[in-house]
């Protein structure tokens, strides 16, 4: 059986694409409307440089923090292009179901060292209280991510006398950057976007910044008039945090699913 709304997925096009296959299969109708790129930092970059050298000390450190599966992905490639293995006795922290699988695939699991990751909520404000920070005290801990992020985890372990060290794994680049630099992009994704508003559409949202983008895009490419569109379609947001951002922004059809492609499904064959 097929579906008639179209289930727009907003992920990065590695998240996304795996997403829309296991969805098509399942006989809903997908679409692609990545609102971030994930790229590797530039190749003579000083950030790199300090990426690599990071690497190269891990483990000089008692704990290292990841924020998403990317990140996960971006430090263990570059162990292997540098010719490096995860240190022993150097333990890990993820927010997510989703990071440690991650990390299932470059081999690394409760078995290899020992992994922090709350179960249900997928937050730093869950993962703190796995943790036992106390043990931490007076220790280095690293966190790896991109150019910009929340500051509480960090926050906290300096609170606890944790000495923090964050690294940029990876850039995240927004497609409202590329509008600005090809006018043959930017007509392309407004005819994909003006598609998409003018059918009957459930949009997948697992970002804060990702909904912020996407308003700003639809007001370059679409005006006032397709932000109000835009506003009416179904929302499915996976944290609370989103779902207050899509407040602010207006929208008018929020349904909060949780975490993990699992409440996804759930929530899908729910409303639709």
């Amino acid at each position: 059986m097929t579906i008639a709304h179209s289930i727009v997925i907003t992920r990065p096009i590695a998240q996304g694409l795996p997403l829309a296959q296991r969805l098509t299969q399942l006989g809903f109708v997908t679409e692609l409307f990545p609102l971030q790129e994930i790229a590797p930092l530039p190749e003579a970059g000083q950030e790199r440089r300090l990426f690599q050298a990071v690497l190269a000390d891990l483990a000089h450190f008692a704990l290292v923090s990841f924020v998403s599966p990317n990140a996960v992905h971006a430090v263990f490639q570059a162990l292997d292009t540098l010719g490096l293995v995860w240190p022993a006795g150097v333990a890990i922290a993820v927010v997510g179901e989703g990071s440690r699988a991650a990390l299932g695939e470059h081999g690394i699991t409760d078995a290899v060292t020992r992994i922090y990751c709350p179960s249900g909520r997928a937050d730093s404000e869950a993962l703190l209280q796995t943790m036992d920070l106390a043990a931490f005290a007076d220790r280095d801990v690293l966190i790896v991510r991109a150019e910009t992020g929340r500051e509480l985890f960090a926050d906290a372990l300096i609170a606890h006398n944790i000495r923090v060290t964050k690294v940029i794994a990876y850039q995240r680049l927004s497609p409202l950057t590329a509008c600005l630099q090809s006018e043959s992009y930017a007509q392309k994704l407004g005819k994909q976007l003006q598609e998409l508003l003018t059918c009957q559409s459930v949009w997948l949202m697992s970002s804060s910044e990702a909904l912020r983008t996407l308003t700003e895009l639809t007001r370059q490419l679409a005006g006032e008039a397709g932000v109000v569109k835009l506003q009416q379609v179904i929302l499915l947001v996976s944290h609370q945090r989103i779902a207050e951002t899509a407040e602010k922004c207006q929208f008018k059809n929020i349904h909060l699913i949780g975490p993990g492609d699992a409440n996804l499904l759930l929530a899908l064959q729910s409303y639709l």
